[in-house]
């Protein structure tokens, strides 16, 4: 309870009576003081806003107004008649013998972490960039652990969006897998890029409604998956989200659920250009983030896309000149939802060792798709799992990125880029779970690698090592920097990337710069999912056991996905950087700074 020691000395009663209004300051705390209707009321001078004096404002019939962008506040509270615009914090008053008595420091009705969370809630709700960004930089310097937006983004995505998962859903777990690779204040432009990206994705939505679980915990595991996969094969999505939902309401481990869906998502080859893949792939990852309460409805969000996916065998490209589609058929069993030939093919490999053969990644990149289906089978016989196979994949689809040349059309960019991710995907999904239909999924991208062969004609150079030139890296990070700031600096990202390399460069240093020539740019979904992508084959290198035994390439295979990904960049950029200013607004807000001179 405030005390008369709480409250210090402003300005004389009459002053104020007779100008209406009088700007003071309290212990640093501009105050804005009304005389009106006979009562005196006291309110922060800034507009939570923009910032804007209050003291310049309009005071009628209760309601002050700022002039700046027209915020309404009930004066004697301070609530705001529009919720872009933040409450304005009030004072308490009291008059003593004709003086004027301010508490400038009066207990907040919520601490700084859930005033932020009630704000981003309303971001979202009404879509509102400002306020997103204004709350994702509140609840970090608020010591709020980024998961905990993380997983109220998610909810809310999940919740408002009919069409289910999507691309705000995926920028939002992609971006939570890059945080740890940022510095501070893009690890805000990161939560702020993957909340806004949700908030307009679901503006204007139809809402979702939940199918219940089945009310049975009897049916065996192989059963459901049947179901499952039957239901999305007859494009059922309630049938398919009840199976899905059961699943997760009757304790199916990690493994089984991706078992489930990521079957259901190779049953047709490379769905939806491998966005369904991509993002099933990205709605685990983005569970590592948060609590177990949030499976069922990350996962039942991939039931639409699943049901809704255009399906690559239906399509020419997969059919003429040459039939793709033919060959898996052929090494899968008889049908693209087959497994019973890969099935053969893995138990002649029980117990091998695979590593794979010196012209293994020249076979992927060619021009004989019969040959690359012949090598993959080859493999999988030999002992090869569903991770191996995916690695390999993964590096032939980044080296499609690096090699891209530039005399193509600039729409070209996303067919590689598609190709990148799904291989990404499968090399993710390949972690979770070892079941066979995975091995599907790998052919499915290697084939994808085929179709991109001419958007590497000429292909591009990739920088080898041993190109050092003694420069200080940290020169070539700037100098990085700068080819975003310019059109089509695309073969000098990635000439750069390879010299940092060479001169001893930091990696993490290095992938902190990438971050950050992202994150200021208004990228677009592509290139946000094309860095996260490119950050997580560079992690991945060296992990697998042939990968680190191949000493000679190891230091190549490192670099390729960020020469790649650079050079994507490179060619994306620079945009107008609205999304980048209105985080600096924000950020100079929550300073205390003056926008408005």
């Amino acid at each position: 309870m405030a005390t008369a020691d709480d409250f210090h000395e402003v300005v004389p009663l009459a002053d104020l009576e007779e100008s209406g209004r009088e700007l003071t300051s309290v212990d640093g705390v501009p105050i804005a003081l009304f005389h009106h209707e006979g009562e005196v009321r006291a309110v922060n001078n800034r507009c939570p806003h923009m910032g804007f004096p209050l003291v310049e404002g309009t005071v009628d019939d209760g309601i002050l107004t700022c002039h700046w962008h027209h915020a309404r506040f009930e004066l004697s509270c301070g609530d705001t008649f529009d919720p872009w615009a933040d409450d304005v914090q009030t004072y308490p008053v009291e008059v003593r013998d004709g003086t004027v008595y301010v508490n400038p420091t009066p207990a907040r009705e919520l601490p700084p972490a859930e005033h932020w969370a009630d704000r981003l809630g309303t971001g979202l709700e009404e879509n509102l960039r400002l306020v997103v960004a204004k709350a994702t930089i509140g609840l970090l310097d608020a010591g709020v652990d980024y998961r905990d937006p993380v997983a109220r983004t998610l909810a809310f995505g999940t919740q408002y969006r009919d069409a289910g998962w999507g691309r705000g859903l995926t920028v939002l777990g992609c971006m939570a897998n890059m945080i740890d690779d940022l510095e501070g204040r893009d690890r805000k432009r990161a939560l702020y890029t993957g909340v806004r990206y949700v908030a307009n994705d679901c503006a204007g939505e139809t809402p979702n409604f939940e199918q219940p679980a089945l009310s049975t915990d009897a049916v065996g595991f192989d059963r459901l998956k049947t179901w499952f996969r039957d239901c999305v094969e007859l494009r059922d999505a309630d049938g398919a989200e009840r199976c899905l939902r059961t699943a997760v309401a009757t304790g199916r481990s990690e493994a089984e659920l991706a078992e489930l869906v990521f079957a259901a998502a190779t049953d047709h080859p490379y769905l939806s250009a491998g966005h369904v893949l991509d993002f099933a792939n990205t709605a685990f990852e983005t569970l590592d983030h948060v609590d177990d309460d949030h499976t069922a409805d990350a996962l039942a969000s991939l039931v639409e896309p699943l049901v809704t996916a255009d399906r690559s065998d239906e399509q020419s490209a997969w059919r003429q000149p040459v039939d793709l589609v033919a060959l898996l058929e052929d090494v899968y069993g008889g049908d693209v939802t087959e497994t019973s030939g890969l099935e053969a093919l893995a138990s002649e490999g029980d117990g091998a060792t695979w590593s794979p053969p010196a012209d293994f990644q020249e076979t992927l990149l060619g021009d004989d798709p019969d040959a690359i289906v012949d090598a993959l089978a080859g493999a999988v016989r030999a002992g090869a799992t569903t991770e191996d196979l995916a690695a390999a994949v993964a590096h032939a689809a980044a080296t499609r990125v690096a090699q891209f040349g530039t005399a193509n059309e600039f729409g070209d960019w996303d067919t590689v880029h598609h190709t990148f991710t799904y291989a990404n995907a499968v090399e993710g999904a390949t972690r979770r779970t070892d079941a066979v239909e995975l091995y599907r999924a790998v052919f499915d991208a290697a084939l994808s690698v085929y179709l991109d062969r001419f958007l590497n004609t000429p292909p591009a150079r990739v920088p080898e090592p041993g190109e050092d030139t003694g420069r200080d890296p940290d020169a070539i990070r700037e100098e990085l920097l700068e080819t975003f700031d310019a059109d089509g600096e695309v073969n000098r990202a990635g000439r750069l990337v390879g010299e940092f390399f060479d001169c001893g460069g930091d990696p993490a240093a290095l992938k902190r710069t990438l971050g950050h020539g992202l994150l200021r740019e208004d990228a677009d979904f592509h290139t946000l999912q094309n860095v996260e992508a490119a950050f997580r084959r560079f992690d991945r290198v060296g992990e697998r056991r042939f990968e680190a035994e191949e000493s000679a390439d190891l230091e190549q295979r490192r670099r390729v996905p960020l020469i790649a990904t650079a050079r994507y960049m490179a060619a994306h950029f620079p945009t107008r950087r609205e999304a980048e200013q209105t985080f600096s607004i924000a950020t100079r807000l929550g300073r205390g700074e003056r926008l408005h001179e």
